[in-house]
């Protein structure tokens, strides 16, 4: 699990006391989560980012390059209060009427394309209807990359259209002909997996994310630290280590893949812990996870993973080898290749681990299944086969912009 992208936060710099009260209150927080193994919590509060905003502002304060970080690499985007205050100093750097040399206008408008939606779409509508046409035209090309706009945003667009506002039927045009989607970047057309044994059985969402931590899922980062277990946690790092070039597929062996409940937050964990990285300007929030079960993959379970622009593999499905002879189900290496072949893709490769999970984990009924790990690790069954990897879907957000 990579650390917060892109931020370098200053330890000589965390000890000052000379700065304003909820920022101060935030640097300490972060030494508190350091001692955890934990990033500095991603921010959401728009005081905070108000007081962040002063440090960088203050060209003399010797918080300035850390206040940077938390700015442009740890404030939430979406509808948070943080949110807004982010998206209106960036529309300040964009009009001229604030100077931050490390945030230039282009790249001003690069972050309001990240935060995809609420605040960032007002601003950005404010600009596309301002007065100065070069910043409008910039606007507007990202504003057609965005699709969480509201009856009010769209309104006004409208209402601009009508007045024969030429930028703003430009934005509509677009709209029409779903360029939001059709001018997505490629995506890969093969992908490389290493599979991981999450157990043998059925995989609970439970698993993936507890009940009772549920009061850690709005903070992504220590939530997913409970996911199945420390250990298996850190043999997927492991993995990853071992085979740079692949994703690590979470697979439930000789069972169905997330029994349960949809569980976003388990979702969630998986991508957090094996998927690739949504934003390098939005903490802790990763996509397109790769997930299996020689017995299927419960649907609504299926439904969440595609939300993340993740794979779900049925292996059940295609359980007949090029022989006619049957697959046994536990030989997931094989299933995975035969299942996948008859979709005529690009050729690719898997590498097949096997790990046991203790039984306390695993404990969980659904539907007269028991969930049933072994508490045993067995590394030696490393299968080789012939995988022909599928795209992940492309979220209609943009999100791989």
């Amino acid at each position: 699990m990579s650390p917060c992208a892109g931020g370098v936060f200053q330890s000589d710099a965390l000890a000052r006391e000379d700065i304003l009260s909820l920022y101060s209150e935030y640097l300490a927080e972060i030494e508190h989560r350091k001692q955890q193994g934990l990033a500095p919590k991603p921010i959401d509060s728009g005081a905070l980012t108000q007081e962040i905003i002063a440090q960088i502002e203050d060209r003399t304060s010797d918080q300035r390059r850390a206040a940077l970080d938390f700015f442009i690499y740890n404030t939430l985007p979406g509808t948070t209060s943080a949110a807004g205050e982010k998206a209106r100093f960036l529309k300040r750097i964009v009009l001229g009427e604030a100077e931050v040399p490390e945030i230039t206008p282009t790249f001003a408008l690069e972050l309001l394309s990240h935060m995809k939606g609420g605040p960032s779409v007002e601003v950005l509508i404010d600009l596309v209807l301002g007065e100065d046409t070069a910043i409008a035209r910039d606007a507007a090309e990202v504003l057609k990359t965005q699709v969480f706009l509201y009856d009010a945003d769209t309104d006004r667009l409208a209402v601009a259209y009508k007045a024969g506002h030429a930028i703003a039927e430009d934005i509509l045009q677009s709209y029409a002909k779903a360029e939001f989607f059709t001018k997505l970047p490629d995506i890969d057309e093969k992908i490389d997996v290493v599979t991981y044994v999450a157990a043998e059985g059925d995989v609970s969402t439970d698993l993936l994310s507890p009940g009772n931590q549920a009061h850690s899922r709005s903070d992504r980062e220590l939530h997913g630290k409970c996911m199945i277990s420390e250990e298996a946690q850190a043999e997927i790092q492991e993995l990853q280590r071992q085979h740079p070039g692949k994703r690590v597929m979470l697979v439930a062996e000789r069972g169905t893949m997330g029994v349960g409940s949809s569980r976003m937050s388990g979702v969630n964990n998986v991508a957090l812990w094996t998927g690739t990285q949504a934003s390098p300007y939005v903490p802790f929030v990763n996509i397109a996870p790769v997930v299996g079960g020689t017995n299927g993959i419960s649907p609504i379970f299926l439904t969440t993973v595609g939300v993340t622009g993740g794979i779900g593999i049925d292996a059940r499905r295609h359980p007949v080898g090029e022989n006619g002879k049957r697959i046994a189900p536990h030989d997931l290496a094989l299933v995975i290749g035969v299942a996948i072949a008859g979709a005529g893709l690009p050729l690719g490769d898997i590498t097949h681990h096997r790990a046991g999970i203790a039984a306390d984990l695993l404990g969980r009924r659904h539907g007269g299944s028991l969930a049933a790990g072994r508490g045993r690790l067995n590394h030696a069954g490393r299968l080789a086969a012939s995988f022909i990897g599928r795209p992940p879907h492309r979220p209609i957000a943009g999100s791989h912009r």
